[in-house]
């Protein structure tokens, strides 16, 4: 069975052709990216993509950056609004899904092969086939879900557990804490460990050093940091590491996971420093439960669309059985 599966942001929506069977997903092709400001809805977009390809499946499945929830969906730093009671008319499709983005890289986490998981810490083994795993994904957010796999499949449920309580370990996160609470009163732990918190650790290692703040934004300081030419970005970098193996540890402390799947575009850009980071320490490091936690495979997903895989895959599990 053929669909086109959508991934939907603030900026671009990327579009795919994908083929599943037996409730999973046999191929993707390449996608197409359209930039979101370029185009007055979702159906324009659409048809943009159809006159690049040729005529549509009549299925697709969409990721959408928001709550799916209710009669309209108004996505997050984007202006598309989206009435799922209008879906299949406006893009001539006879069967969708329209899930969150992030419940469709819980998707793609349960579906993608195992050479699409690179290993963090932990024991370097398979993800368990039952059992509760935590995926997590580092980007404009934080995103939490949880994959549970039985002998009868898997479910994924979405979560807010990016919106839990950020607690410090030590006296450099104290004061990261100090000056986040002096922003935004309550801190989450998305305040920390998502793309924008860089900016919040970078500039309180600053005033910890007496250095004068150059007010960098956190894509300045993202690209000094993978870079790796200046000193302090860099020490931001390896201090969200550690917060980031934290934080994935009290998720899957929470959940009872067997496993844990780091996500997201920014979880992408950190393969070759999370390894060799405190990440694995930290995720550890729960007191009288750290043997426990010591068993916990923790991966990286790499597949470079999982967003569009999950949302194919999301489709495959509700109809194509």
């Amino acid at each position: 069975m053929q669909l086109v599966a959508v991934d939907i942001g603030g900026t671009h929506a990327r579009f795919a052709l994908a083929e599943v069977a037996d409730g999973r997903v046999v191929s993707l092709a390449d996608p197409v990216t359209l930039k979101t400001a370029e185009h007055a809805s979702l159906q324009t977009a659409w048809e943009a993509f159809g006159a690049q390809v040729g005529p549509l499946p009549r299925a697709a499945a969409i990721a959408v950056a928001s709550p799916v929830g209710g009669e309209l969906i108004k996505l997050t730093n984007n202006p598309w609004v989206i009435r799922p009671a209008l879906v299949k008319e406006r893009l001539s499709v006879d069967d969708f899904v329209l899930i969150n983005d992030f419940a469709a890289v819980g998707h793609a986490a349960a579906q993608v092969e195992a050479a699409m998981f690179a290993h963090i810490s932990g024991p370097d083994v398979p993800l368990a086939s039952r059992g509760v795993i935590t995926v997590c994904g580092p980007g404009t957010g934080l995103g939490v879900a949880q994959v549970l796999r039985t002998d009868a499949g898997y479910h994924v449920l979405e979560t807010e557990g990016g919106h839990t309580d950020f607690a410090p370990l030590d006296s450099i996160e104290d004061a990261l804490l100090r000056r986040l609470r002096t922003d935004h009163g309550r801190v989450s732990v998305e305040r920390v460990v998502a793309g924008p918190g860089i900016v919040g650790i970078y500039r309180t290692l600053a005033e910890i050093e007496k250095r004068d703040d150059p007010r960098l934004d956190d894509k300045a300081i993202w690209t000094l940091a993978l870079a790796g030419n200046d000193s302090l970005a860099l020490a931001a970098l390896d201090r969200f590491c550690l917060s980031l193996g934290a934080v994935a540890g009290d998720l899957a402390l929470a959940h009872g996971a067997k496993g844990v799947v780091i996500a997201g575009g920014l979880g992408l850009r950190l393969k070759d420093h999370l390894a060799r980071s405190g990440f694995g320490e930290r995720f550890a490091a729960k007191g009288r439960f750290r043997s426990l936690m010591e068993q916990i495979p923790v991966k990286l997903i790499t597949h470079p669309q999982p967003g569009l895989f999950g949302a194919a895959a999301a489709f495959a599990k509700e109809f194509a059985q």
